[in-house]
């Protein structure tokens, strides 16, 4: 699939502080890839009523997207650093926004094995088509910003994630009320908002190099920047370290164990929340609306203060390392509020809780999504990103399958005690891991940080 460019016919006028601009857009693609992904969480409740699913079943569909969304992490990462971050995520907003409108053709299904088993072709399949999506966000980033706005950058992009999550179920849920129960054009609807942003992206986005508008004293900073990190002036033009010469270095796997040890919390929260709200606490899935949003928005604010609190730091003299690291740490402790949310039984309180562990967990994802382009060169960065996906995506899938079985048999309380420790495992990982480089084969393809 290409995308025609016209070209430019006379010298444009320069974008005042074009790289927000930019930022501006990845946010609108992370809004626009979660309400695609949270169209199937926020109808669950429906379409397990519909359908006859069990919790089980719900799993299985929610296992073929991380399935396809792990494999697609690494694979696509590394396809993002070669046909570069434009061409890239073009792609990948037409690609997903493609299988979600497709998704809704499973409405002409009679048998109700059938209709299973198109949610699950479907979701596989929407999971590859997003899984480019944060390492060719993250790619942007290392190529637009500054090592001190770059973890504003990464919350300003990453907390689409959150803010899309927050609407979905709102919206999508009116929709199917609206329309007769009826669960198809809510990812018709879905589907169509990627075309409107692609049209902005291709307009807009080119790299710091050869943009036309952008201007001198912007392309300076920049660059400068880059130079002040280690990076030679031909960086982008460099061969692209291996797969070996990656998983050699300790900061990779710094990098892997603090997505690996915290996204699943996050899905859990993400394709689980409204189950275990109706099932567990015994709400009305109607009644619920009124509260559902809020760990949605807590994380929105945790990406912010997160990127906001370590821009200030390295403002104040901290390092980069430690800016990251200290945010870190008050995320892995954060999380630990999932335990009193077992004991609660007012909606508010609930919501509060998974809020505050939501608001910990994004103060430390936005350090776990910024630390690549800290430490890689552009021309690994989505690469080392794709593999933390992969890693995350793998254990989100056992954790899913677990997620499903524990809680049809037994409850959510084991679910919730493991969400609130094992993230005091990946935040170990990073303080351990993440450092400066040390030797000539670190120094090839790491920054100073």
């Amino acid at each position: 699939m290409t995308f025609p460019t016209a070209p430019a016919s006379e010298p444009l006028r320069p974008i005042r502080r074009l790289r927000w601009w930019i930022g501006g857009l990845l946010f609108a693609s992370t809004v626009i890839n979660y309400i695609d992904r949270q169209t199937l969480a926020a109808l669950a409740p429906f379409l397990k009523e519909d359908y006859h699913w069990t919790n089980a079943d719900y799993a299985k569909i929610v296992i073929a997207f991380r399935i396809a969304y792990a494999i697609g992490q690494t694979t696509f990462g590394r396809w993002i650093d070669r046909v570069g971050t434009r061409e890239g995520l073009s792609r990948t907003v037409a690609c997903y926004s493609l299988v979600s409108i497709a998704t809704a053709t499973i409405a002409l299904f009679s048998s109700p094995w059938a209709v299973f088993a198109g949610f699950l072709g479907f979701r596989f399949l929407l999971g590859l088509a997003e899984s480019p999506n944060w390492p060719g966000a993250t790619k942007a980033v290392a190529e637009w910003f500054p090592r001190k706005e770059r973890g504003w950058a990464v919350a300003l992009f990453d907390s689409g994630s959150s803010i899309g999550a927050a609407i979905a179920p709102i919206m999508l849920v009116s929709v199917y009320l609206a329309l007769g129960r009826r669960w198809w054009p809510a990812f018709i609807l879905t589907g169509c908002l990627g075309a409107l942003w692609l049209l902005a992206w291709r307009r807009l986005y080119h790299s710091p190099e050869t943009h036309p508008r952008i201007s001198a004293e912007e392309k300076e900073l920049i660059l400068a920047d880059r130079a002040a990190s280690g990076d030679p002036p031909d960086a982008a033009e460099l061969p692209r370290p291996k797969w070996r010469e990656l998983l050699r270095l300790p900061q990779t796997w710094g990098i892997i164990g603090a997505r690996a040890l915290t996204d699943p919390v996050w899905f859990f929260i993400a394709d689980w929340f409204m189950l275990f709200l109706v099932q567990e606490k015994s709400f009305d899935p109607k009644n619920t609306l009124v509260a559902i949003w809020i760990p949605f928005v807590a994380a929105d604010l945790g990406n912010f203060s997160g990127g906001g609190i370590s821009s200030w730091l390295i403002a104040r003299g901290w390092s980069v390392e430690w800016a990251r690291k200290a945010l870190v740490i008050f995320g892995a402790l954060g999380m630990t509020m999932l335990i009193p949310a077992i004991y609660a039984t007012n909606l508010f309180a609930i919501a509060a809780l998974f809020g505050f562990a939501t608001f910990a967990y994004t103060c430390f994802c936005t350090m776990a999504l910024v630390l690549p382009s800290d430490l890689f060169r552009s021309n690994s960065v989505a690469s080392v990103s794709g593999m933390s996906g992969t890693a995350a995506g793998a254990v989100t899938i056992g954790a899913t399958y677990l997620i499903g079985d524990i809680t049809t048999r037994y409850s959510f309380t084991p679910v919730l005690v493991a969400g609130s420790i094992i993230p005091l495992i990946g935040a170990t990982l990073v303080l351990w891991l993440i450092r400066n480089p040390r030797t000539d084969t670190e120094r090839a393809i790491l920054r100073r940080i």
